[in-house]
């Protein structure tokens, strides 16, 4: 009998002092939480309006008719020339707002909703490792950042397609790019505009592991954001702009040119790449420590 006692005990004993049959690998999976995101409100009226924008520049653009050029090459001058031309322009137009609302809203929302909804203790007692929550969040939130920055370009294609037709690209600057040579640059500005935007996921997503309010870290994001772009059109801050990292945003424009301009894209993915590094480290680190009571 004793044997017996003794076999049990070993059984239910673990080395770490954890509970019988728990695997911290197991605790919050990722598609429970990219399941949990789905069906929140704010996700499905992101992604509705990131699918409709396109399809409202196209009626904007049939009751007004072409657009007329100002003297000053543009891309709305050509936003109608072609699918591939309309695409570019939505991306265009939504590239310093829309998307960066997108994106600081899935990151900056993730950790700060629990809080708020005083369920994120909850979560730690289940128990989920600090690291672990952190990490599995900030996977499926950059998942759907990034599905939210795809959604826009492709969805303008389609509706490009049907109301302008497919063709080649016609540059602002005049010259054309043949539709094979086209859709490898629309590759690169695609990918592009993912890596510039991760200072705004780990901006706001340091923010959301600061604050129990969801809107304080969405809007502290986006805010942040408008000040760089407002400090940016001080000329007079000369070279410090370059550290400003909203000022190579635009940069995937580069590769509309004739032959490719890598200068800026590359100091803009270097610029995004090391603010998100560090600011990622930094809500890491702030929530290892943090009193959670929410």
């Amino acid at each position: 009998m004793t044997a017996t006692l003794n076999g049990d005990r070993g059984r239910a004993a673990r080395p770490d002092g954890g509970a019988p049959g728990y695997d911290v690998r197991r605790t919050l999976p990722l598609r429970v939480e990219v399941v949990r995101q789905w069906r929140r409100r704010r996700t499905l009226v992101a992604f509705a309006i990131l699918l409709v924008l396109p399809w409202v520049l196209v009626a904007a653009f049939k009751l007004g008719g072409d657009p007329e050029p100002d003297g000053f090459p543009s891309l709305v001058d050509v936003a109608t020339a072609s699918a591939m031309n309309f695409a570019l322009f939505a991306l265009f137009v939504s590239t310093g707002f829309l998307l960066v609302v997108a994106v600081a809203l899935f990151c900056g929302d993730t950790v700060a909703s629990e809080a708020g909804w005083s369920s994120l203790r909850y979560l730690l007692a289940a128990p989920v490792p600090r690291a672990r929550l952190l990490r599995q969040k900030l996977i499926v939130a950059l998942g759907y950042a990034a599905v939210a920055v795809l959604v826009l370009p492709l969805m303008s294609l389609l509706a490009g397609t049907v109301a302008f037709g497919w063709g080649e690209v016609e540059l602002p600057t005049g010259g054309e790019v043949a539709v094979g040579t086209a859709l490898g640059r629309m590759g690169i500005i695609i990918g592009y505009a993912l890596v510039s935007q991760l200072v705004v996921a780990a901006l706001a997503f340091l923010l959301s592991v600061t604050t129990d309010s969801p809107l304080g870290a969405v809007g502290g994001a986006v805010g942040l954001v408008i000040v760089s772009n407002i400090l940016d059109a001080v000329t007079a801050l000369g070279s410090w702009r370059d550290f400003l990292p909203t000022h190579w945003m635009y940069s995937w424009m580069d590769a509309l040119q004739p032959q490719i301009q890598w200068t800026g894209m590359a100091k803009g993915a270097a610029i995004s790449v090391a603010y998100a590094a560090i600011l990622f480290a930094l809500a890491f680190r702030r929530f290892r420590s943090r009193d959670v009571v929410s």
